[in-house]
């Protein structure tokens, strides 16, 4: 295993200072990086105008700037080759943030990079490519074909990621297509998404040069798909729950019919929903990343980057009991059996059924991803045989199943972390629904791709958390 270990190290030293270079080795010319991925600058004007205005009923800019690009005698615009928008977290990535927005602008232009500090996601959907459309709704083909051909670049963390694909993934439901793919500048601590789809783990450390690579890769990269899953969580109401920025309030969302629910709902319930894209858990992790997330708010000062990050976390997972404390001790640090029911539709099963939860599982993970915890693949690399024993396919980020599975104590998820031994087997399935009732406790913990809450539960009604899979897959770009 160590010499896995440094020959993986090396690796990622040698694509690192490989960074200001193409998969063939030819350095690449920051003039024609530019060409390729910079559009015209009546659109970068019009668009940067749209969002600042906010107005997607104005056509009067679009047909000022459109006459300004094709007024008698001018150049016929073209489109570039490969138009790339980035969307920056610039306080992600410690220091690097701010110098790494600065380097972006000045090898793009800064209208096509987009502080998230100041312009969401959102926005750029709802006004900048609406922009666009208006333009080729002119008959614009410069325009048409940017838009068709536009990729983004999301700089930040998994969260910063899974709320750009959640924005871009609004075209679809409104049939604004096509779907502007995504590449990733890693900046987090995890970097799952990342990792998933050969973007690293981490920033990487010439990051001047390997800015310019990275751009070049997203212009020219195969397209992955990937699967987003929806939650539907549906509580008594009047509880009081701060939610996580990905879930939020619904009124048009209703359980599965399909499965019954044993006892009286009650007359009023506070429904909340929201999409991920790599993990659900409950349970132990969930209560220490929730430690974790609020101390580091209320001192930011001890989280400077993602190695302080770790180094906190892991001190932390140790005062939480998650190590420590015996269970019969505290009524917190019991099996999730005890107030938690599973439901799943499994492989190649379109019906409901109950599965037990391990009386010794304190966490339980619904898995996406082959990567979580930065890197880590706790479902593990599942022999043939064992795949058909307990009716399992090989995992993939697109294959349209979650894999579930079940951490004991912290020295057991320790053993899983580091890859020496697998995780709880619980099951593979398209759809699941959890249903917490509240016992000795009356509270658990969750989390949404690395965002954490703690939620209330009931003795008289219970809660409930219901995964299915969204139709349709976000689109990404192999950095590979």
């Amino acid at each position: 295993m160590d010499s896995r270990r440094r020959s993986s190290g090396r690796s990622s030293v040698v694509e690192s200072i490989k960074g200001g270079f193409t998969l063939a080795g030819v350095r690449i010319s920051k003039e024609e990086l530019q060409r390729r991925i910079t559009m015209p600058e009546y659109l970068r004007l019009a668009v940067r105008e749209a969002i600042q205005t906010k107005d997607d009923t104005d056509t009067d800019t679009v047909k000022r700037y459109f006459d300004m690009a094709y007024a008698p005698g001018a150049d016929i615009p073209q489109p570039p080759e490969a138009p790339i928008v980035v969307f920056i977290n610039s306080k992600s990535g410690g220091r690097h943030g701010p110098q790494l927005k600065a380097r972006l602008q000045e090898l793009m232009g800064e209208e096509q990079v987009f502080d998230l500090s100041v312009v969401k996601p959102h926005e750029f959907v709802q006004y900048g490519l609406s922009c666009l459309e208006k333009f080729a709704a002119l008959g614009d083909s410069c325009a048409k074909v940017t838009r068709e051909r536009i990729r983004v670049v999301a700089a930040g963390g998994d969260g910063t990621v899974g709320w750009i694909l959640g924005c871009l993934g609004e075209l679809k439901k409104q049939g604004r297509e096509p779907v502007p793919p995504t590449g990733i500048i890693p900046l987090g601590t995890g970097n799952d998404l990342s990792r998933s789809f050969g973007w690293g783990g981490s920033f990487p450390f010439n990051w001047k040069s390997a800015t310019k690579s990275i751009l070049d890769r997203v212009a020219t990269g195969p397209i992955n798909r990937l699967d987003s899953w929806n939650l539907l969580l549906s509580m008594p109401a009047g509880e009081k729950l701060e939610t996580p920025h990905s879930l939020k309030p619904t009124e048009d969302a209703s359980l599965d019919q399909e499965l019954d629910i044993d006892g009286e709902l009650p007359k009023k319930l506070s429904n909340y929903q929201g999409v991920y894209y790599n993990y659900f858990s409950i349970g132990m992790d969930a209560q220490v990343a929730y430690g974790f997330h609020h101390l580091r708010n209320e001192k930011p000062y001890l989280a400077q980057g993602p190695i302080s990050n770790k180094l906190i976390y892991s001190g932390y997972s140790c005062t939480q009991g998650w190590f420590f404390t015996p269970c019969s001790s505290d009524p917190c640090l019991r099996g999730l059996n005890n107030i938690l029911r599973l439901y799943v539709k499994k492989v190649s099963s379109s019906k409901w059924e109950q599965v037990p939860v391990p009386s010794s599982v304190r966490s339980i993970v619904t898995l996406n991803l082959p990567s979580y915890g930065g890197g880590r693949n706790p479902w593990g690399h599942l022999k043939p045989d064992y795949l058909e024993k307990r009716g399992f396919v090989e995992a993939h980020a697109d294959d349209g199943y979650l894999e579930i599975f079940g951490l004991k104590q912290g020295w057991h998820a320790s053993m899983v972390m580091v890859e020496l031994i697998s995780a709880k087997h619980i099951a593979q399935v398209s759809a699941i629904r959890f249903e917490l009732r509240a016992g000795e406790w009356d509270e658990a913990y969750m989390q949404m791709d690395g965002e954490p809450w703690k939620q209330p539960i009931n003795k008289e009604y219970s809660t409930f958390v219901e995964i299915t899979r969204v139709p349709f897959q976000s689109l990404m770009v192999n950095g590979k």
